[in-house]
């Protein structure tokens, strides 16, 4: 459907109306009601962009932004989902004998625009939102959940998947269409389908109010995040803040009708404030700020960790599961809950001691400074950034005039194509959601198209907190045709002030190449079906690529490419780089213990057996009490504003970082004894993990990769923990 009604039938009475209204009233308010009344037709008659998805004049068929309005989703969505269904149904009730062209292909491809809708929405939902978006998303919400349960559900689908799968030795499917319909069988075997039909409405019921419980948490967090200002009126409270962060902080003040500057929580004021600001009142007011997001008030999160938490082992029990964790690690890496504490422990105990003394070492350097009282958690990073500059004579404010946000990209770019041979070229042709979004063209070495590279680096009010990849549209082959990836890396990087260009901390320019990396997986897909390509891959693997890049940015080889003074043009000194290296492990045991303490959180509340009614605070002090290092601050905690595992899709898998974490550094290490840059483990590496997806088991593709299965080893070297 492409026009809600035909312009030639309105045509005559378009003309008895304004005949009417001339009559009826002066020429002035009859010209003003006469105006109201075409725009109105004109809006219902326009065109919905996403009707003509298959269509669009753009380039590679990006999507035409500058067209997509609000108002369009809710009808495209409810299209997408009646379209949806329908494809279902011409499945479930084909008469013809099930095979895998008939069932699973239509299965795995039903939905197109469905998909092509809710890419744009969601996306822009994090990025660039506001309350219109945000009323769409609790409406369509529900819907979607009730489009997922239908089809898991549809018993009549189930029995020829099945038929299928029992001929799946017989058939001659190549690896991927194997493992994806194994995958399948085994998504409807152990779900919906198989509950008794008094559990099948509860179920229903459950999972949207779940999506909608979700969602609440996660705009409450943006709200929270954006209603929180503090004005200094005062210069002299900011002491030891770099210039450059105070005229941002001035600017910020100026955008708001103030004069001062204006404190907020976003990542670019709370970072720079905590390591520098010499004023302990200031610090520690924004820590409690920060910490008691969604903590009473307002916007309060507390009963809506109960009712996910509660509403999810709900949902798990209905299939005869003790707690959350069990049933959802079964296709992970982990596969238990058993393995995942396995490694928790494993690394707490290397760890936990050393940070613990690390503390020690820094409440005793603190001291030595003058300090009299006992290091709190506002305290932290301002001491830690003294020690490191006592010790190493380094510091991140030094850093970044290496590390200007143009030459950090083109660096970024280098690296994909000495690595991969990748090249990267801008297209402003590329319609994009928001003026700050750059649009790229992504080239093979052969100069062959890849993806459309999108990219968005600063804050801003719409735009929810941390770094993140994602893709307008995953890489799939229709028809013979490589349908090639449009993804989209967005960040939260210190912008360019009054005098300055935007430049970069090195923990930023290592959240770039992070994020760099997942959008090297979507990029670099080559899979059949778009279900397993790019980063649809278990959330224990799916960090392995984007924490591997990260490895580049203490090496040498890498840093001469492109860190240069933004001033004097000049390369980062070797000295320099020199200190980089020496405090590469500087206070390492305490970044893994707080990593730590997020994995015990989200495992103690993912393995509840019985519905949670306590006090949420207490619960989250106690689980995370065994990695403790900093003394607890009453009444705040962060839980209240963990997206990851309460909207984020890491529910019982925030431990898949560290897990990660001993991949990447494992799969480095076979570069480093190769070389970083070497060709041929660098194709390796892209042709068993990169442009495979989950097309095959992630434990066969990895040691086909790494040539053996990986251990703690490399990573506790890496972190010095092991000599």
């Amino acid at each position: 459907m492409k026009v809600i009604f035909a312009k030639k039938y309105l045509l005559f009475p378009i003309f008895v109306l304004s005949f009417w209204l001339k009559k009826m009233f002066s020429n002035r308010v009859y010209t003003l009601l006469l105006s109201v009344f075409l725009f109105c037709v004109m809006t219902m008659t326009a065109e919905n962009p996403f009707f003509n998805y298959k269509n669009w004049d753009t380039p590679y068929g990006t999507y035409p932004f500058n067209e997509i309005k609000n108002e369009h989703y809710l009808p495209a969505f409810e299209e997408g989902i009646k379209q949806g269904l329908q494809e279902i149904d011409k499945i479930a009730n084909n008469t013809d004998s099930p095979t895998f062209e008939n069932t699973i292909e239509p299965y795995v491809t039903s939905g197109r625009l469905l998909n092509v809708v809710a890419n744009c929405f969601f996306n822009l939902a994090s990025a660039e939102t506001d309350e219109e978006l945000q009323k769409i998303e609790l409406e369509i919400s529900p819907k979607l959940s009730e489009y997922s349960s239908s089809i898991s559900l549809n018993e009549k689908l189930f029995v020829r998947i099945k038929s299928v799968y029992e001929q799946r030795d017989r058939l001659q499917l190549n690896k991927e269409q194997y493992k994806m319909l194994e995958d399948i069988y085994d998504d409807f075997a152990s779900g919906a389908v198989s509950l008794s039909p008094e559990k099948k409405p509860i179920y229903r019921e459950l999972k949207a109010q779940l999506s909608k419980l979700s969602l609440s948490y996660e705009q409450n967090v943006l709200k929270a995040t954006n209603a929180w200002t503090k004005l200094l009126k005062e210069e002299s409270l900011l002491a030891g803040v770099s210039d450059d962060v105070k005229q941002m902080l001035f600017a910020n003040a100026e955008k708001k009708g103030m004069k001062g500057w204006l404190l907020d929580l976003k990542p670019t004021t709370y970072i720079p404030v905590m390591q520098y600001c010499e004023n302990r009142d200031v610090r520690r007011e924004l820590y409690m700020a920060y910490n008691t997001r969604c903590l009473g008030g307002e916007f309060d999160n507390i009963e809506l960790i109960k009712e996910i938490v509660n509403t999810r082992l709900a949902i798990v029990q209905l299939f005869d599961k003790k707690c959350y964790a069990e049933k959802s690690l079964r296709k992970t890496m982990a596969k238990s809950t058993e393995n995942v504490y396995d490694l928790l422990d494993q690394l707490r105990d290397a760890y936990v001691p050393i940070a613990r003394k690390e503390y020690e070492e820094l409440q005793q350097f603190a001291r030595k400074l003058g300090f009299d009282d006992t290091l709190q958690a506002w305290d932290w990073s301002f001491y830690s950034e003294k020690l490191k500059q006592e010790k190493y004579a380094i510091s991140e404010e030094e850093l970044r005039h290496y590390f200007e946000l143009e030459t950090v990209k083109k660096g970024v770019f280098d690296l994909a194509n000495r690595l991969f041979g990748l090249t990267f070229v801008k297209n402003t042709a590329i319609q994009v959601y928001h003026e700050e979004v750059d649009a790229y063209e992504v080239f093979d070495s052969e100069g062959k198209f890849l993806a459309v590279y999108y990219s968005d680096f600063h804050p801003r009010e719409g735009k929810r907190g941390g770094a993140w990849m994602s893709d307008f549209k995953p890489q799939y082959i229709e028809n013979g045709v490589d349908s090639r990836p449009h993804v989209v890396n967005v960040m939260n990087f210190t912008r360019a002030t009054a005098t300055k260009p935007a430049l970069l901390t090195y923990s930023e320019v290592e959240t770039f190449l992070h994020e760099f990396g997942h959008a090297l997986h979507g990029i670099l897909s080559r899979c059949q079906y778009e279900v397993v390509s790019g980063t649809n891959v278990s959330r224990d693997f799916v960090e392995l690529p984007s924490q591997f890049m990260e490895n580049y940015l203490s090496e040498k080889e890498f840093l001469d490419t492109f860190a240069k003074h933004y001033e004097t043009q000049l390369s980062i000194p070797q000295d320099l780089i020199d200190k980089i290296r020496q405090s590469q492990n500087y206070h390492a045991a305490y970044a893994c213990v707080r990593q730590l303490s997020f994995g015990y959180l989200d495992m103690a509340w993912h393995t509840l057996e019985q519905p949670f009614e306590g006090n949420v605070v207490d619960f989250g002090n106690e689980a995370m009490e065994q990695v403790a290092v900093l003394p607890v601050v009453p009444n705040t905690h962060m839980q209240t504003a963990f997206n990851h595992i309460f909207s984020g899709g890491y529910a019982a898998g925030y431990y898949s970082y560290k897990w990660s974490e001993v991949l990447d550094a494992d799969a480095f290490s076979l570069f480093k004894q190769n070389g970083i840059f070497d060709k041929e483990t660098a194709d390796s590496f892209r042709i068993n993990i990169l442009e495979k997806g989950s097309s095959e088991d992630l434990s066969v593709l990895y040691k086909r990769f790494r040539g053996q299965d990986p251990s703690i080893d490399a990573l506790m070297k890496r972190d010095g923990i092991k000599k």
